[in-house]
């Protein structure tokens, strides 16, 4: 039988390939020099074997100056199915395996691309989306990296909640049992 943990792996793996399942999407929050917390939904592109998430995105978007400004990020999944909710502390960096980006760029669609080549910055003010230019040349392409150190499952249950919290430390992922 999976551990708990294992099964969160699991279904995080899973979401980075299947567009069908609940955690390919989820919410990241920042903080940016406002200190305003800024969320936004982010498609789950990869979990590592060591619990690295990674996300893309373009590279002149205020996420990136955020977590540039500040690393610390949470991020929410959730899974209607299993009533499962997770939350993640983590720290986030702006990759700069210049290999890496450019065959990671190789595989994205063409459609897909158009997300990180607008000549105009994410949230600049158009007149109509019709009016969106696209780069000729180039792309303004970013892959982001996440390294959680914290993650608590909330398991929804009408005979009772369970909570769990796993820590992350220098020996690895450890658990204590949470009031949900």
């Amino acid at each position: 039988m999976k551990s708990t943990f294992d099964e969160i792996k699991s279904d995080l793996q899973i979401g980075a390939k299947d567009k069908k399942h609940p955690f390919h999407y989820f919410t990241i929050a920042t903080l940016g020099v406002d200190k305003f917390a800024r969320l936004r939904l982010v498609a789950l592109r990869n979990v590592s074997n060591d619990l690295k998430l990674t996300f893309f995105t373009d590279k002149r978007s205020k996420k990136v100056l955020h977590i540039k400004e500040n690393p610390r990020v949470s991020l929410l999944f959730y899974h209607p199915q299993k009533l499962l909710q997770l939350r993640i502390e983590a720290m986030a960096s702006i990759n700069s395996d210049q290999f890496q980006i450019r065959e990671t760029w190789e595989t994205i669609g063409a459609e897909a691309r158009k997300d990180y080549i607008t000549t105009e910055a994410p949230g600049t003010t158009i007149s109509h989306p019709s009016s969106l230019e696209y780069l000729k040349e180039g792309d303004y392409f970013s892959i982001v990296d996440i390294e959680p150190f914290r993650i608590e499952c909330l398991k929804l249950n009408t005979k009772g909640h369970t909570k769990i919290k796993f820590s992350k430390n220098d020996q690895g992922w450890y658990n204590e049992y949470l009031v949900p």
